[in-house]
């Protein structure tokens, strides 16, 4: 099983995405909503963390099963959502504990980078999910927010080398310049934006529509994808 990197860090990174993240968290909620829809159906919340996405999806109509690698952020789901979620399980992306077919619709909200091959995950999804059912990703864009780019507060962007570079990085100019703790902590996987894309058409889903969030530049990519048959 894939090392998981939360484990330790449950309880500071929940009351980072309410608090000093929360704008991410607030725009991630909105994309979500937007390109996922309501139910009913059975969604599963891919790399569920905390449990901050449940109640969204649960009050969009959905019935859902949250799913994350880390037992220490199942704790903190457990004791927030455990009432809301039809059940929350320990297990890897790349490997999912549930049935062909049986998921109308998948979220990854602000999980690819901590997956270390998103790839392989996305090759699950689209096992777990039934034909005309829905992914919808959500996460930090490749282009702005990540271990080689960072937006700086007069707007403008700093890219740094090693775009190209799949790794998985705790350390880098880029996040010394956003102040980020969450990455000094938990690293975060280098991963280009063709690679993001050719990972969900490799998984065979067909990809719907793309979003960007509204600042500038864009912090946030969002894909909705379908895997027809």
């Amino acid at each position: 099983m894939t090392e998981a990197r939360y484990d330790g860090l449950a309880d500071w990174y929940d009351a980072f995405v309410r608090g000093e993240g929360s704008r991410w968290t607030r725009s991630t909620g909105e994309l979500i909503g937007e390109l996922l829809g309501r139910g009913p159906g059975r969604c599963l919340d891919l790399g569920c963390g905390t449990g901050v996405f449940v109640p969204l999806l649960a009050e969009l109509g959905w019935t859902v099963v949250g799913v994350d690698l880390s037992a220490d952020q199942l704790r903190v789901a457990r004791e927030r959502v455990g009432g809301v979620a039809e059940a929350l399980v320990q297990a890897d992306a790349q490997s999912l504990p549930f049935e062909d077919r049986s998921f109308d619709a998948v979220t990854a909200a602000l999980v690819y980078t901590d997956i270390d091959r998103y790839d392989l995950a996305l090759l699950e999804v689209a096992r777990v999910l039934r034909p005309g059912g829905r992914l919808v990703h959500v996460g930090t864009h490749p282009c702005f927010v990540s271990p080689v780019a960072c937006a700086g507060e007069e707007g403008t962007v700093r890219v740094y080398e090693g775009y190209h570079e799949q790794r998985l990085v705790f350390e880098s100019p880029a996040y010394r310049l956003g102040a980020e703790g969450l990455r000094a902590r938990a690293g975060a996987w280098q991963v280009p934006l063709a690679a993001l894309v050719n990972a969900v058409a490799g998984a065979g889903l067909r990809l719907e529509r793309a979003l960007e969030s509204p600042d500038d530049p864009p912090g946030l990519l969002a894909l909705a994808a379908v895997r027809e048959r």
